[in-house]
């Protein structure tokens, strides 16, 4: 089974992370002067995305492979657990969240689609739904995985830093936010938030597998 890549446009009809090389090939077609280069981890994508294509230039992209010993330093991750996810067509564009069992990957929430939003919004906004979950089931201990670091900061720091314009459009998703913000400020909880090794463990759990 081939491995899921994602794609940078800086430069094309549209510009952002795509997911599949049919919507990027959608943006770069006919656009002259294109800018785009294929990574094959998303965070490294997210990561180029903010920086220009002349940094990438040239430059191997591939997903470096960890040895055994490598891995080893990573541990395994914990079963029982809760892991979050989030999937977003463009950036912005069509967002959906969700959370699974990590052991059985069973579903145990799922939200959106919504408008305009980000894949670092999906992830915050996951981790909030998944707290609270956890909380109103009174499993004040169980761990709960992303693989977004930004995500994991916007929670400890009790806010979504995104610079994403809000309007009328994704009105849903900014009502969203507001709440999960206002829980975070007026709730404790006990939870591990972790961050999931993707490069040592393979995609989350709770991957929505659209790569």
């Amino acid at each position: 089974m081939p491995k899921q890549k994602f794609y940078v446009v800086w430069r094309g009809h549209k510009i952002g992370v795509f997911l599949s090389w049919e919507e990027c090939k959608k943006q770069v077609t006919g656009y002259e002067g294109a800018q785009y280069m294929a990574f094959s981890d998303r965070a490294e994508a997210e990561k180029a995305f903010k920086k220009k294509y002349s940094d990438y230039k040239g430059k191997n992209t591939k997903k470096k492979t960890l040895s055994k010993a490598e891995k080893a330093k990573y541990g395994t991750p914990i079963l029982k657990s809760l892991s979050v996810d989030a999937a977003c067509s463009g950036n912005p564009g069509i967002l959906e969240y969700r959370g699974v069992l990590t052991e059985t990957k069973k579903q145990v929430f799922i939200q959106g689609p919504f408008k305009n939003g980000t894949n670092n919004i999906g992830e915050f906004l996951a981790l909030v739904h998944g707290i609270s979950l956890l909380k109103s089931k009174k499993l004040p201990t169980y761990p709960i995985y992303s693989d977004s670091k930004i995500a994991i900061s916007w929670v400890k720091k009790k806010q979504c830093r995104t610079n994403i314009a809000f309007n009328e459009d994704n009105k849903e998703l900014t009502d969203l936010i507001k709440r999960a913000e206002k829980w975070l400020r007026e709730n404790n909880y006990q939870n591990p938030i972790l961050k999931w090794e993707t490069k040592a463990w393979g995609e989350i759990p709770a991957d929505f597998g659209r790569k």
